[in-house]
């Protein structure tokens, strides 16, 4: 089989996976041109571990299901190679094993439509989560990394300064919710 060719124009990439009652994890990944325009978008057929996987994988499962199963084949779709790849879930930093560029975390701040909220209850959840992580402040925002990938936070900076990253790096994981939401209702109606 041959390779797809892959462009190599500065692109942000963000990865996340949306949760539904009914059907599962969805994962979406858009890349952003350095001016915040949309040049890909992905998603995927919805993901729903049965009770077997729920029991064998334990904690593994969500690293496994957003890393290795999703995040993995959403850049292999992709034909673009981003300069950085962003995420709003914790989980999600497993695909770093998949990708050439760094993967970082952007720690919400406080957003209530994102899994874990920046409530007092929520950061007492949260604060031992970052705390096995490299933090860091880029662009104003912060980030985490796996601390064995710490060239990423040199990596990151470096391209976020020559490429002046300006976004709000969570605003295109909205984005990504509303087109995977979009996605499902057109697959609804076609049924």
């Amino acid at each position: 089989m041959a390779q797809r060719e892959q462009k190599t124009s500065p692109c942000w990439g963000f990865l996340t996976v949306v949760e539904h009652e009914q059907f599962g994890l969805f994962g979406g990944y858009l890349l952003l041109n350095t001016n915040g325009r949309p040049l890909e978008f992905h998603c995927t057929a919805p993901v729903k571990p049965n009770r077997a996987q729920q029991i064998l994988y334990g904690p593994t499962l969500e690293p496994y299901l957003y890393g290795e199963h999703i995040g993995q084949s959403l850049l292999a779709k992709a034909s673009q190679i981003p300069l950085a790849i962003f995420t709003d879930l914790r989980a999600m930093l497993a695909v770093r094993e998949y990708a050439t560029q760094p993967v970082a975390w952007a720690i919400p701040e406080n957003n209530p439509g994102l899994r874990i909220a920046a409530t007092p209850t929520a950061d007492k959840l949260l604060q031992p989560q970052i705390a096995e992580l490299l933090n860091f402040s880029c662009a104003g925002q912060s980030l985490a990394v796996w601390p064995d990938r710490y060239e990423d936070q040199n990596t990151l900076q470096a391209v976020a300064k020559e490429f002046e990253l300006a976004l709000d790096l969570q605003e295109p994981f909205g984005r990504i919710r509303g087109a995977i939401e979009e996605a499902q209702k057109l697959s609804a109606k076609a049924a």
